[in-house]
């Protein structure tokens, strides 16, 4: 029950729980909310007493709000040695600023799913633009390590709540035949946004102190804030459900345990205090495994878990969950790595490392859209499958090209079509992801696979650095100079990167050509 016609910017809200949380709207409200109407004035009539309201701006403003949060978390990668050095801190010290947010957003983001049917979409908005922003502010002021790290732990609050309420916002209210499109605009912000970190703060920092990485950020939030309270409207009914406080603990021991670990492996590798973050990694596995257990027991039940896990259920969810984590790890491994590379072996200024990187991150965002657009039209595999052929050649080409004497060019020439192949991988799949699941499970299918993109971001940050490392020390032993066992590690990181694209192809070859929603409530209502 699809429509042909086109989306007019204006779709009818549905008053009715459920559109995140579930519940029982109709299903003629479901896709006329969805498909659109061609009166903007349009109503449901469900019964429901439903308002026409403008969706485009909401829209907007949260893929704003998301872009500067996740610009916000590569912004460090570059400006690390000015940190040391302004704030008297080791670099194990200053990667906490990296570590320590990558650790809230995977404990914030699991109880997303709870508190989008809890609170009204409006309060959800709001609680996570004014935690960003007190945060931020912090930032700006800061005077210590432990003041910034804690504005760092504040920003990332709020980000985690930003990012599901994007993904279920689009899901929840842009018509089926454009959602793609749409989905497009966030792969700019998942894929674009990380590249363009060290670009923005390379600039930055040749011109101002590392306070203006944060002054800049301000006055977009606040002005993405106004325009959010005067657009921004409830498409939910907020539901009493109860907090799982068992659940809340358990997660965020398993997820800030994992994370922790896989933030030492250079530590582990180097065989520097290995007992603590491998003692850390066993009781967060362990924590992951009974707080899953807990959640499937509690559901069958009849209780609402903190997050339900029937989405992994959905193969075209699972399977394409994977596929972005591969690309996701690969790609913010990159992002950490090949500034490394350029600055320790090239012998490359901050402000050239930012425009080098810079045309790869700009060919990821301006194709994300087009490929959004180019998805609607002929399905996820005709676009996934070469995206992530791309970047695994890319990254093969990377460990055969790159060394000491590597010129400028060809990086960018390397890393534009890894960012072409990103779009390419990312944008497809974050539609059709989550559009395989039935709309009851969207909160839950957002924050699953938000959750899961911060493990995946600090596997592949953590394992390139390591790899990078572990490189470089023995390539020195071998009598290497410093500038060629730079580039030997670097190759070995961007092996693994190889690696795991590789498998992405084969799995993203296995996905389904055909509409998102085709296997839809099947699967998993049955075991509702």
């Amino acid at each position: 029950m699809t429509s042909t016609r086109q989306p007019t910017g204006e779709f009818p809200a549905v008053d009715a729980p459920g559109i995140v949380s579930g519940g029982s709207a109709s299903a003629d409200a479901e896709y006329a909310t969805r498909d659109g109407a061609d009166n903007p004035g349009t109503t449901v009539k469900d019964g429901r007493a439903p308002a026409s309201y403008k969706v485009a701006p909401i829209i907007a403003v949260l893929v704003v709000s998301a872009f500067v949060m996740i610009l916000n978390e590569t912004l460090l990668s570059v400006a690390l040695p000015t940190l040391m050095a302004d704030l008297s801190i080791t670099a194990v010290t200053a990667q906490w600023l990296s570590t320590g947010f990558m650790l809230t957003m995977a404990v914030v983001i699991p109880t997303t799913g709870f508190l989008m049917k809890r609170l009204s979409v409006r309060a959800v908005f709001i609680t996570a633009m004014l935690l960003f922003l007190v945060g931020t502010a912090i930032a700006v002021a800061a005077p210590t390590f432990p003041v910034l790290l804690g504005a760092r732990v504040v920003q990332a609050a709020g980000t985690a709540m930003v990012l599901p309420l994007l993904m279920t916002t689009i899901l929840a209210l842009v018509p089926i035949t454009a959602r793609g499109l749409v989905m497009g605009l966030v792969g700019v912000v998942i894929s674009a946004a990380p590249a363009l970190g060290p670009s923005i703060s390379g600039f930055i920092l040749e011109h101002w102190s590392w306070h203006y990485l944060f002054v800049m950020m301000l006055p977009i939030i606040v002005i993405a804030l106004v325009i959010g309270l005067i657009f921004m409207r409830n498409y939910t009914e907020p539901e009493k459900v109860k907090l799982d406080v068992t659940s809340v603990i358990l997660s965020a021991i398993g997820f800030g345990g994992v994370i922790y670990a896989l933030a030492s492996i250079s530590q582990i590798v180097e065989g520097e205090a290995r007992l603590v973050p491998l003692l850390v990694a066993g009781i967060g596995v362990l924590s992951l495994a009974v707080f899953a257990s807990r959640q499937v027991r509690m559901h069958s039940r009849g209780k609402e878990p903190l997050l339900d896990l029937r989405p992994l259920k959905v193969r075209t969810f699972s399977v394409s969950v994977l596929v972005i984590l591969l690309g996701f790890a690969t790609m913010l491994g990159t992002v950490v790595a090949l500034p490394l590379y350029m600055t320790g072996s090239l012998g490359m200024s901050t402000l050239d490392v930012g425009l080098t990187m810079l045309p790869g991150a700009a060919a990821s965002g301006v194709l994300g859209p087009l490929v959004g657009a180019l998805f609607d039209r002929v399905g996820p595999r005709p676009i996934v499958v070469p995206g992530a052929a791309l970047m695994a050649i890319v990254c093969w080409l990377e460990v055969l090209l790159l060394d000491e004497e590597s010129s400028q060019g060809l990086i960018v020439a390397l890393n534009v079509p890894l960012g072409i192949g990103m779009a390419m991988v990312m944008t497809p799949l974050m539609a059709l992801s989550l559009g395989a699941l039935p709309r009851s499970l969207y909160g839950h299918g957002s924050a699953i696979l938000n959750t899961l993109q911060q493990l995946a971001g600090a596997l592949g940050t953590a394992v390139f650095i390591a790899l990078l490392t572990l490189g470089s020390v023995l390539a020195v032993e071998s009598g290497a100079t410093a500038q060629a066992a730079q580039a030997s590690g670097a190759t070995w990181a961007f092996a693994f990167g190889g690696i795991m694209t590789t498998i992405a192809v084969v799995l993203a070859a296995t996905l389904k050509n055909n509409p998102a929603e085709v296997e839809q409530t099947e699967q998993v209502a049955q075991t509702a």
